[in-house]
């Protein structure tokens, strides 16, 4: 029986299914890893053992639960973390540790320094962004200004799903969706690499051949199907972002329907007819020609969940917590926490925003405080759902997914202050199983309606009015702008 592959790398952990041709999952497994954080605002990978070695392992544990045949996988699709940045020699070695997506905001000189000598106004035409923490661009300016040795020594700059596809096929290839995070290194009018803007930054030449996400990028070569077990030979997809995947996982394809993926941050995708061009949100291409996105997301959300836990929660685990968390009241009497224990995305793209609780007094307790994390997760989601309806861009319909979608506390915190109707799918397993239906779409064993098939719709969220929110949600946002002075001037 045909079955594709689906394995994506995420921030934490990293997921592999076999699927066969109906959207069964025949084998599952998982991998974890740390994120590394050399210091405050930095987050890398190593791109050998954590992306690739993650893939190897995975691989062969799911062909040893399976007892599948090799040969009976009839097409591959990866995808990862990102937007990230990480320079290879001429031998595709990588010279640095993989540099993460917007939660890394080491480039922050870099992003002022384009804004300044391009225009921001030009920037975010030509490019259909505003330069961020999400950006490539600035990373790869900030390896030539403070590492100029390996700089020197690069020969590609790679993001995670490229690293992947080339040890794998031996191909240099990045799809569109990714390619438009390299900002201001890509043109999303002419939807190709450009050196217009910031010809300083890096010669294109060192850039991946860009292709659409279910093109085939290569096949399998001899050396990957040794480390693997897979057969030499097998077709390899260009793949994608994983949020991407993970939103092609519940069946977001439509103008108007959005994914809002509960993971290590919150990530938001919304298919839309036109390019929605609001700097405090991004752009790309879609995944097939023709489409558009427009997408959203918090620098910590389940990252800022794991770090409760480990400081101030050690004897309990996270079922514990939430189920302690929930005995608090709605509003946590009056507790407020801001999320940005990372800095922020969107829509205040401020890398120097801090985290904060706010309104703490002795009556308080550690259930009290986890459920204001929880809910300054929810209000901060809101405030991306405010601003899309302020761009004139609402959703549809909001499909949820992730790891975080077990955590009903969480969910049902966002629907309320979001006012938003939440679906959830029957499989939550996310961008690996989204990998395995773009494998099939590009080998034709699916089309793409079937994903409703494959994965349908098995419970709904509605939001409830909640006194409390009403009375937070604004003051919320109020701690952030009045306190936002202080934040910039500490160290």
């Amino acid at each position: 029986m045909t079955h594709t592959l689906g394995i994506d790398i995420g921030t934490f952990e990293s997921k592999g299914v076999l699927v066969d041709g109906q959207g069964r999952i025949t084998a599952s497994a998982s991998r974890p890893h740390k994120m590394i954080v050399p210091r405050a605002g930095w987050a890398e990978h190593r791109a050998d053992e954590d992306w690739w070695g993650d893939f190897v392992h995975i691989t062969r544990a799911l062909l040893a639960q399976s007892g599948l045949d090799p040969a009976d996988i009839k097409a591959i699709a990866t995808s990862a973390i990102g937007p990230c940045m990480l320079p290879v020699d001429s031998a595709g070695k990588p010279l640095m540790n993989g540099v993460l997506y917007g939660v890394d905001t080491r480039a922050t000189d870099q992003i002022a320094t384009l804004n300044a000598r391009i225009g921001a106004e030009t920037i975010h035409q030509r490019c259909g962004n505003a330069l961020t923490s999400q950006s490539v661009g600035p990373k790869i300016l900030w390896l030539k200004d403070t590492h100029p040795d390996l700089y020197a020594r690069t020969a590609m700059v790679l993001s995670s799903t490229s690293y992947l596809t080339w040890k794998l096929t031996g191909e240099y290839v990045i799809d569109h969706y990714t390619a438009a995070n390299f900002s201001p290194l890509y043109d999303v009018n002419t939807q190709d690499w450009s050196a217009d803007l910031a010809p300083e930054i890096l010669p294109l030449s060192k850039l991946p051949r860009l292709m659409w996400s279910t093109e085939i990028a290569g096949h399998i070569t001899a050396k990957a199907a040794q480390e693997t077990g897979l057969v030499q030979g097998t077709p390899v997809i260009c793949g994608t972002i994983d949020a991407a995947a993970e939103a092609v996982s519940v069946g977001v394809q439509h103008p108007g329907e959005m994914m809002m993926m509960y993971g290590s941050t919150i990530f938001i995708i919304q298919v839309t007819a036109n390019p929605v061009r609001d700097p405090r949100l991004w752009y790309a291409p879609w995944l097939f020609p023709g489409t558009h996105a427009s997408m959203a997301g918090l620098a910590t959300s389940g990252t800022l969940t794991h770090w409760f836990r480990d400081e101030l929660a050690r004897d309990t685990d996270f079922p514990a917590l939430v189920a302690e968390a929930s005995i608090s009241p709605k509003g946590a009497k009056g507790l407020l926490c801001l999320p940005y224990f990372s800095g922020e995305r969107t829509p205040i793209h401020d890398p120097r925003a801090r985290g904060a609780f706010f309104g703490l007094n002795l009556t308080h307790t550690r259930a009290d405080m986890f459920r204001a994390v929880v809910e300054g997760v929810a209000a901060g989601t809101a405030h991306v759902l405010e601003t899309y309806a302020q761009a004139g861009a609402s959703p549809d319909r909001v499909l949820a997914v992730g790891g975080g979608t077990k955590n009903a506390l969480w969910l049902q915190a966002t629907s309320d202050f979001g006012g938003v109707i939440q679906h959830v799918c029957a499989k939550t397993v996310g961008a690996s199983y989204g990998n395995a239906f773009l494998a099939a779409l590009a080998i034709g064993t699916a089309k793409p309606a079937d994903i409703a098939l494959w994965n349908p719709n098995e419970r709904t969220i509605t939001p409830d009015p909640v006194p409390a929110y009403s009375v937070l949600y604004p003051l919320w946002k109020r701690l952030y702008t009045q306190t936002k002075d202080i934040m910039q001037d500490l160290p």
